[in-house]
């Protein structure tokens, strides 16, 4: 059987019976007993184990507990019948104050400390083996013969009295084409790790080399492959490690207990996963629910309708909502940028289109800790800041929001104002939005909707988005309503083909997302609204956390309130018309933007988007 390959086939307590007779010269489990879990072991002394049992539920997706025994237990019988856990893993690391102190075959000569001893059985994602086979998944460290790879990475696990450590992850390269189905197949194997925790750039996990793992071997990509990492049980080694415990047995990484459950007893997350990708310069996919990315492009849906008649729907790109909300749910540090002085005859001579959408979405991104600065023009500042201030009075905004200018002093002003000392390596902001922006033509100037150049109004923010491109890391989304808005270069050819003035005004500037919306201020509502929807998605939340530490229910959040609300964006448009900023299409210093009234236009879409 063993010659011809038959491992994969054996039943665990045969398996489990040659592993304890030491007949088997291969070097991990890899393969073997197809559809059964297996199981990492960690056996530690007895005044040790309810805090190890804290930290097991505290970072759940590294470690999922499958069974702890009594003190010198040698037994599992939920997991099996008949093993003995001295004898049944392919190989054991002892470990003596964090430091291994060797590689054993057995533990039988250990059984009198043993007998003080309590052993965890945490799942594996060998477990999930099968299920890859059947979605037609390659493994390629058992094409390849050899362990898995395992990494340490620099995201810290919840620490629970003395055992602390940061995560360790395997590493399987799949084709970009199976990446779906790779989700969809661990996503509910709970106890096999779950769904990936990182999809992309192993620099994004603080993994330098993919070529030397720190545990198992190094797993070649094939040309189209994607580097996919999954939480690991090795967590817990690191943890053992860490807390220095007099004496700790572990199995070697890659030699787990093979135990008689199948991988028929799952848990749903909410719904059928979906992969996104939202950046190229580092690689980076993100996850999330099928029924999540369906309400978020319903809010797009919604935002799309064209009250104006000025042709947008030949810009719209289906889906650019739910990445451009992916990318910047990712993100730690956001800037907004706003301001259009469409109306140069007027003091001020900015719309009031753009601060209500950019406020909105400054609410949310607040709710959910994350930095978030405006950059608008010099001459606009006391206005801007007039409007946060009012923000914060009106309860729209938890605290006033820095707000910065931009000026072109050299030829890497924007890299400067951008990174940390002009260094692409330390950006200061990881996504930049712009919102009803004005957005540089081809030509060098700027434009209303009615081809006047105003040029002499406008700072040129927009070198902070070319920049951008330059910058590994950092995304970009455009929030328009006609395509001269900055970001709309993505669109620009449609903008020429489709929009009245399109050949003059078109901006060039390109964002990587564009959210085309009837009025902009409905795209700053659909991306609040759109985060909250992530927020709530479990599925996506765990993966944002890396599957560590233990999730916040959304009815202990505190973005709710976050939400625009039609009594909030009444209020907000009062304070803007008391400042005598005007509506977009009409100049009027009415309860209007772009010539829409708010009552049964504006408040009846934010109600649905709600």
């Amino acid at each position: 059987i063993l010659l011809t390959g038959g491992l994969k086939s054996l039943l665990p307590r045969v398996l489990r019976r040659i592993i304890r007779c030491n007949r088997l010269s291969i070097s991990n489990t890899s393969g073997m007993a197809e559809g059964y879990k297996q199981a990492s072991v960690v056996i530690l002394h007895k005044s040790l184990a309810d805090d190890f049992e804290k930290f097991c539920h505290a970072n759940d997706g590294p470690l999922p507990l499958l069974y702890r025994s009594q003190p010198g237990d040698w037994k599992c019988p939920s997991l099996s019948s008949d093993s003995d856990i001295r004898t049944d893993c392919l190989q054991y690391r002892k470990y003596e104050h964090g430091a291994c102190t060797g590689s054993l075959k057995s533990l039988n000569e250990y059984s009198e400390q043993l007998k003080d001893m309590v052993t965890f059985y945490l799942g594996c994602s060998f477990s999930f083996e099968k299920a890859f086979q059947k979605a037609g998944i390659p493994i390629r460290n058992v094409e390849q013969k050899c362990n898995v790879s395992m990494y340490k990475t620099s995201v810290p696990c919840n620490s629970v009295s003395m055992f602390h450590c940061n995560l360790v992850v395997t590493m399987r390269p799949i084709p970009e084409s199976k990446l779906g189905a790779a989700v969809l197949a661990t996503s509910e194997l709970n106890e096999a790790h779950g769904a990936p925790i990182h999809i992309g750039d192993p620099g994004l996990l603080g993994i330098q080399d993919l070529s030397k793992p720190d545990y198992g071997d190094p797993v070649h990509l094939h040309p189209g492959d994607i580097p996919v990492f999954w939480a690991s049980e090795v967590t817990g080694v690191e943890a053992i490690i860490n807390c220095r415990a007099p004496l700790a047995f572990t199995h070697s990484p890659g030699c787990m207990f093979i135990t008689n459950l199948k991988n028929d007893n799952v848990r749903s997350l909410g719904g059928v996963p979906q992969v996104h990708c939202i950046s190229q310069d580092p690689l980076h996919f993100s996850i999330v629910s099928a029924e999540a990315a369906e309400k978020i492009n319903n809010l797009e849906t919604l935002i799309g309708i064209d009250p104006g008649e000025r042709g947008i729907r030949h810009l719209q790109r289906q889906g650019e909502l739910l990445r451009a909300c992916l990318a910047m749910s990712h993100a730690g540090s956001v800037l907004i940028t706003t301001g259009f002085p469409t109306h140069f005859t007027y003091e001020p001579p900015e719309e009031n289109d753009g601060p209500p959408g950019a406020l909105a979405m400054a609410a949310m991104l607040q709710a959910l800790e994350k930095q978030v600065a405006i950059v608008t023009d010099q001459r606009a500042m006391d206005l801007h800041k007039k409007i946060i201030e009012g923000a914060v009075q009106l309860g729209i905004l938890k605290k006033p929001i820095p707000l910065l200018s931009y000026q072109k002093e050299s030829a890497n002003s924007a890299l400067m104002f951008l990174c940390e000392n002009g260094n692409p390596g330390r950006p200061r902001f990881d996504h930049l939005v712009a919102i009803e922006r004005s957005g540089m033509a081809a030509d060098g100037n700027y434009y209303n909707s009615r081809k006047v150049n105003i040029k002499h109004l406008v700072d040129p923010i927009d070198e902070l988005f070319l920049a951008a491109q330059t910058i590994p890391g950092v995304t970009t989304t455009g929030v328009g309503d006609g395509g001269n808005e900055l970001g709309m270069g993505k669109v620009k050819d449609a903008v020429k083909k489709h929009i009245k003035n399109g050949d003059v005004i078109a901006c060039d500037v390109e964002a990587d997302f564009t959210v085309v919306a009837g009025v902009s201020n409905w795209g700053g509502y659909a991306v609040a609204c759109a985060l909250h929807v992530l927020r709530c998605c479990e599925t996506h939340e765990r993966y944002l956390r890396r599957a560590v530490g233990v999730r916040r229910a959304p009815s202990e959040a505190l973005w709710l309130p976050a939400l625009p609300s039609v009594a909030k964006e009444e209020k907000l448009l009062k304070t803007l018309v008391q400042l005598g900023v005007r509506s977009g299409k009409t100049a009027s210093l009415e309860m209007e933007v772009d010539g829409l009234p708010f009552y049964n236009t504006h408040s009846l879409m934010i109600e649905k988007l709600l």
